[in-house]
């Protein structure tokens, strides 16, 4: 027995129907690539379908474009933490570089230290990352920064807390 597409589900499909095309366009010229739209409509519609609720969009077209620039953005993101992890890599001495397998799983890992600290301001990040992938000292983090201790601690405080509360 096949279960029937919830509500939800229809919705988002009507939407697809009506204006995937349109979002494929919009994402195409931002990007210019075909592709890459191609992957960024899918993965709008893929959060959409991701909801419990109906959508209920007056306007879809604003809907499916606020949607779509929250993906864009996590996009660029994530391209920019690869970017910066093979400028690092490069600089990594041949025997010593980590097998594709392990450069994958380190990808992942950064892409979810960057996502859970999505939010905090730079200098926040900053002390966390000094601190845990490092290992500065609070100190040295301060010196680095130009902070005070008092304010290394309330920053990584502040960090380790919206890790903990963001699992």
């Amino acid at each position: 027995m096949t279960a029937l597409p919830s509500p939800v589900h229809l919705e988002i499909e009507a939407l697809y129907r009506a204006h995937h095309g349109w979002l494929h366009g919009w994402l195409r010229r931002k990007l210019g690539c075909t592709h890459r739209a191609s992957d960024l409509a899918h993965d709008t519609f893929a959060r959409l379908l991701d909801r419990e609720e109906p959508v209920e969009a007056r306007e879809p077209r604003a809907l499916l474009t606020t949607v779509a620039q929250r993906v864009l953005y996590n996009h660029w993101r994530r391209e920019q933490v690869e970017r910066a992890y093979l400028e690092a890599l490069a600089q990594t001495p041949e025997p010593l570089a980590p097998s594709p397998e392990e450069q994958a799983l380190m990808l992942e890992a950064l892409y979810e230290i960057d996502r859970l600290l999505d939010g905090l301001p730079v200098v926040v990040k900053r002390a966390f990352l000094m601190a845990q992938l490092d290992g500065a000292t609070h100190a040295e983090i301060g010196d680095a920064l130009g902070i005070s201790l008092a304010t290394v601690k309330r920053h990584l405080a502040k960090a380790a807390a919206q890790c903990f509360f963001a699992l």
